[in-house]
């Protein structure tokens, strides 16, 4: 009945779909820039040969002697073309119901990783509380529910918060990233029962506001993170 009132709509073109169509029309999932193949063997980003271990940023943060915070991580999209006007409608034109299609692509690329992950929780990437009542909404927390459903374990919006507003990511260099994130998040209450974890966002960039909230999640007790997001930047 929803369906029927509220028809579904492609998350590439936005049109309405037909019945047979599933979640996407078939000639517009042939413009996704699916992540696979060689990738990092932190991040998951795309690497030139398999026999480079690391993506620029990574082998960056290695030379410099920075610890890993989340074990391993993984994307979905390269964060270029159509996409980047389909998560601007997922994150500010409320067209939730993209979640569906993200959680079904993630379980089509990385379902046999994330199954081997044996997550206990979902955490999505908390937002600042203003920005969120402004919104209505936390993008990651729409894609960590719709992930939970098949997986079969919780999505728990309420074990890390975002204490400051800060600035985009994508203004800002190393320093600034790092000064950006400090303190931003805190743990809300007790996660004990929770020793590994499965931290979802929408875009991952350098990964600065992955490992910050993957080491204020260390700290609380998680023995092991690991990092899902729907798009990531090409990088180097």
């Amino acid at each position: 009945m929803i369906d029927m009132v509220y028809p579904p709509r492609c998350p590439i073109c936005d049109k309405i779909l037909e019945r047979y169509e599933g979640r996407i029309h078939k000639k517009c999932r042939k413009q996704l820039d699916c992540i696979g193949g060689v990738v990092c063997m932190h991040c998951g980003r795309p690497v030139l040969s398999d026999l480079v271990e690391y993506c620029f940023d990574c082998e960056k943060k290695k030379k410099r002697g920075d610890e890993d915070t989340f074990f391993q991580g993984k994307s979905l999209l390269l964060y270029k073309g159509v996409v980047k006007q389909t998560m601007y409608r997922f994150k500010y034109s409320n067209k939730r119901e993209y979640g569906t299609f993200f959680a079904e692509l993630a379980m089509e690329q990385w379902g046999e990783w994330l199954f081997r992950c044996e997550i206990d929780a979902i955490v999505p990437v908390p937002m600042f509380r203003r920005k969120k009542r402004m919104r209505g909404y936390n993008q990651a927390e729409v894609f960590g529910r719709e992930l939970a459903k098949y997986l079969r374990v919780p999505m728990d919006r309420n074990v890390v918060i975002r204490k400051k507003d800060t600035r985009p990511m994508k203004e800002l260099n190393d320093i600034e990233r790092e000064n950006n994130l400090r303190n931003a998040f805190q743990i809300a209450r007790n996660i004990v029962k929770y020793k590994k974890i499965l931290l979802v966002d929408d875009i991952y960039t350098t990964g600065s506001t992955a490992d910050e909230v993957s080491r204020v999640l260390l700290e609380a007790g998680v023995e092991k993170i690991f990092f899902l997001s729907i798009c990531m930047g090409q990088g180097l």
